[in-house]
């Protein structure tokens, strides 16, 4: 596949890389909307249109530096059946929906061998939804892996809901000290080489 993060690949990718985040927080809106939340409707977040979900600063940043975030839907998890395990799917949702989106960008890939910028922005969409998906999956409040983790712990993960109003201080302090890139660019990379692989054989160019 070509190179990564050549900024005019970026630049071309955009559109699919703004998909990838409002797709991200539809399937988290969808998914709480069938296990019964009237939330996401109610405020307007069970939508496709872009401007329902794009935060302005998460997008600029995803389009310049190919990370940004969108904007969080709002959840009710007394609606469900079982709040935390309702919770854990609505959370696995957003990541799962980057992983297919991944996966299939990548069959596109192999199926149509694009070169040139077209080829550049498709490696772009794959890469960043994956590293979206590996990112979001870090068991650290807000991020959806918290909450998949909380369902899993059951009673005793009450020191995850004590983390929530740290947890984005956290996250920055990873960033800064290094020790996030550390665990997330060796995780990405094993999950894209294995959705790679998955793509490659299933249209038989490996």
């Amino acid at each position: 596949m070509p190179g990564l993060f050549d900024p005019i690949g970026m630049l071309v990718a955009a559109p699919g890389l703004l998909l990838a985040l409002v797709l991200h927080e539809y399937a988290h809106a969808r998914v709480a909307h069938q296990l019964g939340d009237p939330t996401p409707r109610a405020m307007g977040r069970l939508t496709l249109d872009p401007l329902a979900h794009l935060d302005p600063v998460g997008t600029l940043l995803l389009v310049v530096f190919g990370f940004g975030w969108a904007r969080p839907v709002p959840v009710n998890p007394w609606h469900f059946r079982n709040p935390l395990a309702g919770m854990a799917l609505v959370a696995a949702a957003g990541p799962l929906t980057n992983l297919v989106l991944a996966y299939l960008t990548l069959v596109a890939w192999y199926l149509w061998q694009p070169a040139g910028l077209v080829g550049e922005a498709v490696t772009h969409i794959a890469v960043i939804n994956v590293y979206l998906a590996v990112f979001n999956l870090i068991p650290i409040p807000p991020l959806d892996g918290s909450r998949v983790l909380r369902a899993v712990l059951g009673r005793g993960g009450h020191w995850l809901d004590a983390l929530e109003s740290y947890g984005w201080l956290l996250v920055i302090l990873l960033v800064a000290t290094g020790v996030l890139g550390a665990v997330l660019h060796p995780a990405a990379t094993v999950v894209l080489a294995g959705l790679s692989q998955a793509a490659g054989t299933i249209t038989g160019a490996r």
